[in-house]
């Protein structure tokens, strides 16, 4: 299934090459919208498409990303700051979901205290955790505060079965193919579809419908993707946005 992405960086919807966003400068971006979170928000809910991700990108994108939750509630998961603390006004905002993943690791390890404490306060069915990766060696670890730092997790059949236990759906950047339309990560998404016992969505690096039915099939049809600088609703040329609708009601029925 594709499912839709809202990017918000400065406030603005964007997209963006992934593995350039530091606080040292040097961010690429692929394309910055004309149009305000809710018009994506809005479009989405008119054409069905549930379970899509809001990313907050750094600060000054709140009222952004409430915006965009106002506009279709119970259809969109938000991340990006997300804490313990505040994950409540955004479910309360209309988030179906909160998505982690900073919050939840400190000094490149796995903090069990907070997740806990965010499961006890917005409970595991409404929980995504964020297990955006970049290779090293032969391995994928999970890389936290804006993609930078690698942390000591390796996702591994074992990992992604233990953490399902705290969480609703896992969502993955292949963040080094991320905002580059140079093909997916087909190993990652292979290993995903073995190995989570949850939904998966991945993201990173998709750039034609070939890709679309590729993450479907390699993903023996237990991952979802995600498509952004390449779409044509982000300036994109590979893949048309009513190909994707047409795709997904072709699978629901």
């Amino acid at each position: 299934m594709f499912r839709p992405c809202i990017d918000l960086h400065e406030g603005k919807v964007k997209q963006i090459v992934g593995g350039t966003l530091s606080e040292g400068g040097g961010l690429r971006t692929n394309f910055v919208s004309e149009h305000s979170s809710s018009w994506y928000a809005e479009l989405y809910r008119r054409d069905g498409l549930s379970g899509g991700h809001v990313i907050m990108l750094g600060p000054g994108n709140e009222e952004a990303a409430l915006s965009a939750l106002r506009a279709y509630p119970g259809g969109l998961q938000v991340g990006g700051g997300i804490t313990a603390q505040n994950a409540g006004d955004f479910l309360e905002a209309g988030a179906s979901h909160v998505i982690v993943t900073s919050y939840v690791f400190r000094e490149g390890r796995l903090d069990r205290t907070r997740l806990n404490s965010l499961v006890a306060a917005v409970g595991r069915q409404r929980l995504v955790l964020d297990l955006s990766c970049r290779k090293k060696a032969a391995e994928y670890f999970v890389v936290t505060d804006r993609w930078q730092r690698f942390t000591e997790l390796a996702i591994s059949r074992p990992v992604l079965e233990e953490l399902s236990a705290q969480c609703a759906e896992f969502l993955v950047h292949a963040v080094d193919v991320e905002g580059l339309c140079r093909g997916v990560e087909l190993d990652l998404v292979g290993k995903l579809g073995e190995w989570s016992p949850i939904p998966v969505t991945y993201a990173g690096g998709a750039r034609s419908m070939e890709d679309m039915i590729a993450v479907t099939e390699t993903g023996h049809g237990r991952v979802d993707l995600t498509i952004g600088s390449a779409l044509d609703i982000f300036g994109g040329t590979g893949v048309r946005y009513t190909d994707l609708v047409a795709y997904n009601r072709g699978l629901t029925r």
